[in-house]
Formats: structure tokens, sequence, C-alpha cells
């Protein structure tokens, strides 16, 4: 079953005004700070609405409500760190990246530690987009398939294409309105989905409530895949198991990770003054959480619908049989009016395009200004640059086309376990190595490439435990944080048995930052 005409054209006219808004500032950026940071000139609020873009993407969009359909809000619990994050972000690392001639997450390690951390950092950051991009795109172009009856390849240029079209021509000012605009229409297809879920249930919200906390659905209880019942998760602090607060830690780990990506420096730098950048983060830190929570919801109001109006694909779902992220999809081609489907799947596309763009501007921006510019070829004019910058926008768009036809085309598990573990094995720690730099004077580029080499053998030995060739000695969930606390051990270790020489740290750590000024314009 295929989406009616109706829909078809509801989603053409979506892909219409995005890209009409992408392309309407391509006539503006005629410079590189213009091309990547939009003249930093944006409002607060239109960048906490791109940021929150940029954390809804198309998995969150399928994958929340199948996780509460099929098992709890548990997905839930590590988001739930967020809000402090976000604070931690507007009062610590905004201010900190927006002084001191810092547009760049690299070029901040390039300053603190020299070029081989600052390139092997970059590198890696570009590696691992052009997997997240591959990755979100060929589950974007899936699912656009599975709706429209259109081939997944053609799905891939349709929406990547598109996505690379307003990014590569329009520059960042693209990305961040064409954001803005894709936000809206996710928050919008999501509210729609739980408004007819809940006028079609007799009794809407309070029966919907009611049923699912009496079946332990609005609960952080983990599924037993043995016995197919929820058990409460334990609160406790534990590496060899699930629990709580190791969850919601977690959580806060790699969200700090997130804040040291160079697509957030970006948006930071983006942004009119260091008040209007945590303007960006109050709008984010306020506003995800409850997206996420509606998401989650809308999987428990599916569950509760299917509990009154059963149907085969439900049952299957439920049973283990099909997959949990086929709900949404089913829910859309049969229990939506005409119109409305087609609203809720633009939505699902934005969700997927506004991670997308922002991806393909940062690994741009990576490239020109922290390998072209300083390593290969140096001192030429802006044009120049600016030129290189939309071809590597490009190239980036191709390459994540490419690597989506290829998750098409081939083993697609397969692939994407190599690419998660290489990313995996690779980049583990990176933002130890920030947290290092930022909030200590100790150590050099001698004591982050031990760090580094430390936190890639930890991670080596992860995977194979993971792949059962070592005994496992933690849940394998904690990874990421456990290679976060090699690195800074490691870098803290490494300082005191190779101490640094005395050199100039201003603006380089929170202990040698000058006074801000929170209206202040440009870096200092």
């Amino acid at each position: 079953m295929n989406l009616h005409w109706v829909d078809l054209l509801v989603i053409i006219a979506y892909f219409a005004v995005t890209l009409t808004v992408g392309l309407w500032f391509t006539r503006k950026s005629r410079s590189t700070d213009r091309y990547y940071l939009g003249g930093r000139n944006f409002p607060g609020w239109a960048v906490g609405l791109s940021f929150i873009g940029g954390t809804i993407s198309s998995m969150t969009f399928i994958g929340y409500p199948a996780d509460s359909f099929k098992t709890s809000w548990v997905r839930l619990l590590p988001n739930l760190a967020f809000p402090f994050v976000a604070l931690l972000a507007a009062w610590v690392f905004i201010p900190f990246f927006r002084q001191g001639k810092v547009t760049s997450a690299y070029q901040y390690l390039h300053l603190r530690f020299g070029a081989p951390v600052a390139a092997y950092a970059a590198c890696v950051y570009m590696a691992a987009q052009i997997v997240r991009m591959a990755t979100i795109t060929y589950l974007l172009a899936v699912l656009l398939a599975s709706l429209s009856g259109l081939a997944v390849p053609w799905c891939i240029v349709l929406a990547a294409g598109l996505t690379g079209l307003y990014a590569t021509i329009g520059g960042f000012e693209a990305v961040i309105w064409t954001e803005v605009l894709q936000t809206v229409v996710l928050i919008l297809g999501a509210l729609v989905c739980v408004v007819v879920v809940l006028n079609a249930v007799p009794g809407g919200f309070g029966e919907v409530w009611s049923q699912a906390m009496n079946a332990g659905k609005i609960s952080f209880d983990e599924l037993n895949v043995t016995t197919g019942t929820l058990e409460p998760l334990r609160s406790g602090w534990a590496l060899s198991e699930k629990t709580m607060w190791m969850l919601m830690l977690v959580g806060a780990s790699q969200y700090i990770a997130g804040q040291l990506d160079q697509d957030t420096v970006q948006r930071w730098c983006s942004a009119k003054s260091v008040k209007e950048a945590r303007k960006s983060m109050v709008v984010l830190g306020l506003g995800a959480l409850p997206v996420w929570t509606t998401f989650m919801f809308l999987g428990t109001c599916l569950w509760v619908y299917y509990q009154q109006h059963p149907d085969a694909a439900s049952a299957a779902i439920l049973a283990g049989s099909r997959k949990s992220e086929d709900i949404l999809p089913h829910f859309i081609l049969t229990a939506l009016p005409v119109g409305m489907a087609g609203l809720v799947v633009s939505a699902a596309l934005a969700a997927g395009m506004s991670s997308l763009g922002c991806c393909v501007s940062a690994a741009s921006m990576v490239w020109v200004n922290d390998i072209q510019r300083k390593y290969l070829v140096r001192g030429r004019s802006d044009g120049h640059y600016l030129r290189s910058g939309k071809i590597a926008s490009a190239a980036f768009t191709l390459l994540m086309m490419g690597g989506a036809v290829l998750f098409h085309l081939a083993d697609t598990k397969t692939i994407m376990d190599a690419s998660i573990t290489m990313t995996a094995l690779f980049g583990g720690g990176i933002s130890g190595a920030f947290l290092f730099g930022m909030f200590t004077r100790a150590g050099d580029h001698r004591a982050v490439l031990v760090g580094i080499a430390s936190t890639v053998a930890f991670t080596g030995y992860a995977l194979l435990m993971q792949f059962k060739i070592l005994p496992r000695s933690f849940d394998p969930y904690y990874t990421s944080i456990l290679a976060n606390g090699v690195m800074l051990t490691s870098c803290a270790l490494a300082a005191k048995a190779l101490p640094a020489a005395n050199r100039d740290l201003s603006h380089l750590t929170i202990w040698d930052r000058p006074m801000e000024n929170p209206n202040d314009k440009e870096p200092s």
C-alpha cells in the first residue's frame, strides 16, 4: 500500500518550499565567513530551533515511537541529563569558544595542543560525519521508499541531493533557516499523529494514560527478551548492567561530547553575540526534552490504539516477528486521513534533512579551515577558499549519497556495524581531549597523543569483547563514557611524566579566559 496522490503532492510541496528557502540565500554567500557562519548575525531563537531540528533525526522520529510501542520509555532516560548539559554549554562552553578568534572546534585543539592532535581529530570528525550522514540518508530513503513506492536509490538522490544542493549553494544561512522550517514541520507532524490517535481512542487522553500506566508502558522498565515482560530497571551504579543512574550518566557524557562537535560550535559562532548564543541553548534545553517526550508518548498512544484496533502488522511487531520501526509507517499508511499522511511523511523527512544540512556545512568547514588552509594550500585568497568550500560541500554530499547507496546494495547490517566500529575505534575519547585542554593547564601534544593511543587500545579491547573474542568485563553500552575516562586519565598521567614547557594559554583554558562581554558580536 502506497500514499495517496494528495499526500504525494503535500510531500512535493514540502520539498519545493525547502528548496526555495535554501536557495534564497545563494546570493549572500560571497565570503567564507558568510558561507560558513552566515555573517554571525543569527538570533538565538533561530539557532535554538535549528539545534532542535538537528537533534531530532529520522532515527528519533521513527525509533522513539518504535521503542515505546514495543517496550517503555527507558530510551528517554539518557535524555533527562540534557537540560543540565545545556546549562553547562551556555555558561562554560559558549563564552569559551566565542572569545579568542576560535570558530572551529579543531582550531581550538590546534592552538592548545598543536597540529598532530588537531589534524587527527578533524579527520576523525569528517569520517564520522560521512558515516552518520550516509546512515541517516539510507534510513530516510528506506522510509520514503516504503511509503511512496519509489526505488530506494531514487529516494537517496531526492532527499540527500536536495539537502546537499541548498547546503552547497546557499551556505550556512540556508542551512539555519531551512532547519527552522523543518523543526516546525517535524513537531507539527508528531502532534498530528498524537491528536489523530487520541481522537480514535474512546476516552481520549485519559483512557490512553490509564491503560498505558496499568500496563507499565509509561515507565523506565526494561523489556526482558527472554520472558517478554517489562521489568524494573535498577537505580544503582554498575558497569556490568544497565541501571537508571548509569544511563543518565551515559546521556550526559554523550551530550557533552556533542556540544564539542564542529556542527555545534559552528552554530554558536554564527549567533549575533554570546547572549544570543546562550539563548539558543535555552531554547534547545527547554524544547528538546518535550519533543523527545512527545515522540515517546506517540509510541505509547499507538500501543493503546492497536490494543483496541488490532491488526496483523501490529500483532507481528509486538510478537517480535516484525521490526518495531515499522509501526509508525504502518500507522501513516493505514490510519491517517488523506493529506495528513503527507504532512507526517514530510515531518519525517524534515527530521532527517535537518540533521544532514548542518553536517554537510560543518564537514566542509573543517576540511577548508582545519585541513586545506592550514596544511595543503596556504596563503590563497578568500575567494579561493570559498570555491574550495563549495566543492567540499558537494563532495561530502556525494560521499553521503554513495555511502547510503552502498548500504542499500550490500549487506546493510554488516556495513553499518563495520562503519560504527571504525568510528568508535578511532574517534573514542576525542571529547576527553577537549575537556582536558579546557579545564587544566597541564600537558601538551605529547600527553594527548598518549591519551589517543590509550583510548584506541581501550576501544579495540571493547570491540573484541563485544564480538566475544575476549571475556566481557562491562556492558558495551558504557564504552563511550569509559573511553573518555581513559582519555582524561591517560592525558593527566602523561602530562605529569612529560611536563609541558611554559607557554601562553590565554583564551585556551577556563582559568585563562578574560572577562566576557555577553553582547560582543565578534570574537575578540
